[in-house]
């Protein structure tokens, strides 16, 4: 058992996510307008590059923080409404609280990060998961995700590189995205990067279009579940 997982979202018509050339840029209320409409999705999941460049605070001195050996779980609140999960394999970033807009935070990691930075979570307050050793096992976070803190849907928001590490294992049930009129034509990061050089061992790689829908702007938003 697991999270249904949902790929939400916009690029420009070639797949290209960064949106700081695209003047004028007028894709966020409708990204946010569309995320919305997806019912029952009490979580939504992002990469450390999206969360430090929207989200995290600056780190601070760790020194002062105890010492946390122990590399376990730690669950500190599974009563949330909604969760908001960060993938930060090596524990760099920083956090001002434990809540992002009103979502309890949840950091992924891996057994590389120090005793002094899980002590620094863990006096916020904020809950965090061991995915493995030195790369993060996506599958087990997800159903530890479900057992833990009763999360059934996930919005799962990049960037690229998070989205085609779902993609690769198969954990990906839908796909929902926002295509913005603008040929980008960059060699910068796609919606759906897996570093692979084929496609050979993605389980689900075929899609079904479920909805098709002109948004104001010339946005174009498609939605595909994921055949298995």
């Amino acid at each position: 058992m697991r999270p249904y997982v949902i790929c939400h979202m916009l690029c420009s018509i070639d797949g290209r996510i960064i949106t700081e050339n695209w003047k004028p840029f007028k894709g966020v209320e409708l990204y946010e307008q569309t995320g919305g409409k997806h019912e029952n999705a009490n979580a939504w999941f992002c990469g450390r590059v999206t969360m430090e460049q929207h989200f995290a605070a600056e780190l601070p001195d760790l020194s002062g923080f105890e010492k946390i050996q122990d590399k376990t779980d730690f669950i500190a609140d599974t009563k949330a409404d909604s969760y908001a999960i960060a993938l930060d394999a090596s524990g760099k970033l920083g956090w001002d609280s434990n809540d992002l807009d009103g979502d309890r935070l949840i950091v992924v990691l891996t057994e590389k990060v120090t005793p002094e930075y899980l002590g620094y979570l863990q006096s916020k307050g904020i809950s965090y998961l061991f995915g493995g050793a030195t790369a993060v096992d996506l599958s087990p976070i997800l159903t530890k995700l479900q057992q833990h803190f009763n999360i059934n849907k996930i919005m799962l928001e990049g960037g690229g590189g998070v989205n085609g590490s779902f993609h690769a294992a198969g954990l990906i049930d839908e796909f929902s995205i926002l295509y913005y009129p603008v040929a980008d034509g960059t060699s910068t990061a796609t919606f759906n990067d897996t570093g692979l050089l084929t496609t050979e061992s993605i389980p689900y790689k075929n899609l079904k279009l479920t909805h098709l829908q002109q948004l104001t702007d010339d946005v174009v938003w498609l939605k595909y579940k994921v055949l298995k």
